[in-house]
């Protein structure tokens, strides 16, 4: 699997690239700064890219702006942000395609391997994957504007935990149910945010945007 890495700091850059060959990727650029990223996900036409949002010249938004461009140049394209900031406006311009294929994970609490790993390999195969502090800021964010009032608390557990790119079975697992009880209570949300049929992964990137809609 082809992955483009984007990281300022050089010890993190080579940790990281070192990690992902060491676990059967193929690191085909690792860059630190927005330029080059640009340039590498034009040429190199990634399977994934793993992205710090915050990247030189500027330091504000280099990353984030070269994955979205590079998504509307390839809708679909499975990006992974690590950053070291929650910005809800950050997440929301990168899940407001609905596509999935998309992760955004803190840096200092990604505390093993196997959790950054995973994250890399469910992006890549279309999945969404969120840091939970993330998710929290998310649905308060949501939850202020009364968006989804008309969910129960069982409702709200299954769709933060859903957020977190959890399966249904997780999900059970986590709240200690049944799957057939969590895929009840999935397509309840889906009904009371009046989400329409569609795949399902990208109706649980939809439920997640529903906190998000103003």
């Amino acid at each position: 699997m082809r992955v483009v890495l984007a990281e300022d700091l050089f010890l993190l850059r080579d940790g990281l690239s070192r990690t992902l060959t060491e676990h059967g990727f193929e690191v085909v650029a690792a860059v630190d700064n927005g330029p080059s990223l640009r340039r590498a996900l034009r040429e190199e036409r990634p399977d994934v890219a793993v992205i710090d949002i915050r990247l030189p010249p500027d330091f504000t938004d280099e990353g984030l702006r070269a994955a979205l461009e590079a998504r509307r140049e390839r809708p679909g394209l499975p990006v992974l942000i690590l950053s070291q900031y929650v910005d809800q406006l950050y997440a929301q311009e990168l899940l407001a395609g609905g596509e999935g294929a998309v992760g955004y994970l803190l840096k200092d609490r990604v505390t093993h391997t196997a959790q950054f790993v995973d994250a890399v390999r469910t992006v890549a195969a279309g999945g969404t994957v969120l840091d939970p502090q993330v998710v929290a800021r998310l649905l308060a964010r949501g939850e202020a504007r009364g968006t989804t009032a008309a969910l129960t608390p069982r409702e709200h557990e299954v769709l933060r935990l859903m957020a977190e790119g959890r399966s249904n079975a997780a999900i059970g697992q986590a709240l200690h149910v049944s799957e057939s009880a969590v895929a009840k209570h999935t397509a309840g949300i889906f009904a009371k945010l009046r989400i329409e049929p569609s795949a399902d992964d990208n109706r649980r990137v939809l439920a997640v945007l529903a906190y998000l809609r103003r």
